[in-house]
């Protein structure tokens, strides 16, 4: 009589309505509103605030590719020179002096992405090494081939007429780029919450031997998570190029901290196996306001970079406390 495989490890239950971190981000958020409105009374004006919702949107949607890596249980540090390089290939393309090939820039440009998480993907889950180390070198190597290609000059292109739809105009006042949001928070919750990819994904980043005993493709898992992080990671580079109305060398190095700060306050455990994107919203939302307050203050980004750190670690020593405790 063979020994039956160990059940899959159930994803934890994350509801709005009961989830301590998020209510505890979104009570930041509104204590930040509050600071905000006392030293600079406009940051309550509809406009402001929808200003700070578009530009929330670019920060949700790279950070849910960061999401689903960290709830595997892995993390990606080639996000920022992976921004500028589909950035700046988007371009390029997109200013080709043929119209044919001009067309497909976007879809080159999310191809492009979906490279780089594969390139991320199969070194983690095929030569299995630290993603931390192999991402990190991932991000050195596409920031060096950025400098070769162009020539350390500011890159020529043509941003995408649809980017720039997306990114900059609105419909009936609001901005494009916020209802944009709005569908991938359906997407990436249906994803996590309804589909068998998303039990794989959270029982993986509880217990990946055990997922792997049950039968369960684990690389294979591995690998289109780090390919679903790199195409969201494109989009977002995308919509960037359009609001910025180019590309440029190191459009990308602000986001790291902040995509990661999003996905930690929000409640996923940087372990892996425990969260979901709603956490990260709320963290995008929170972060934006945050560096918002910060540059009224006229703080420098130096500054802004420790404070994400110093959030990152009092969380994560929080949680530790947290769990010595039980």
């Amino acid at each position: 009589m063979t020994q039956s495989a160990p059940p899959l490890p159930r994803p934890a239950k994350h509801h709005l309505a009961a989830d301590p971190a998020i209510l505890a981000v979104a009570a930041g958020c509104i204590v930040l509103l509050a600071i905000g409105g006392a030293i600079f009374p406009p940051f309550l004006s509809p406009g402001y605030l929808l200003q700070q919702l578009q530009i929330a949107s670019f920060l949700g949607i790279i950070a849910a590719g960061a999401t689903l890596v960290i709830l595997l249980g892995h993390i990606d540090l080639s996000v920022p020179s992976a921004i500028t390089a589909v950035a700046v290939l988007t371009t390029t393309v997109a200013g080709s002096s043929s119209p044919d090939i001009a067309l497909f820039a976007i879809p080159i440009g999310l191809a492009g992405g979906a490279l780089i998480g594969l390139i991320n993907g199969i070194g983690v889950a095929i030569f299995r090494l630290p993603s931390m180390v192999w991402t990190l070198a991932v991000n050195s190597m596409l920031m060096g081939a950025l400098v070769f290609f162009t020539g350390g000059f500011k890159p020529r292109g043509v941003v995408p007429p649809l980017s720039v739809t997306l990114s900059l105009e609105r419909s009936l006042g609001v901005p494009n780029v916020f209802l944009f949001w709005i569908a991938v928070i359906l997407f990436v919750g249906f994803l996590l919450r309804r589909t068998i990819y998303g039990q794989y994904l959270f029982a993986t980043g509880n217990s990946e031997k055990a997922v792997f005993l049950s039968g369960v493709r684990v690389r294979l898992v591995t690998v289109l998570t780090f390919v679903a992080a790199g195409m969201f990671t494109a989009i977002g580079a995308i919509l960037l190029a359009g609001y910025a109305n180019q590309a440029y060398q190191g459009m990308g190095d602000p986001y790291l901290m902040p995509v990661i700060t999003a996905v930690v306050i929000g409640g996923t455990s940087i372990l892996g196996g425990r969260g979901g994107y709603a956490g990260t919203v709320a963290g995008a939302v929170f972060i934006t306001l945050l560096s918002s307050i910060l540059s009224v203050l006229q703080m420098p980004e130096a500054f802004r970079q420790i404070v994400f750190g110093v959030i990152i670690l009092t969380i994560l020593l929080m949680r530790r406390f947290d769990r010595s405790s039980h």
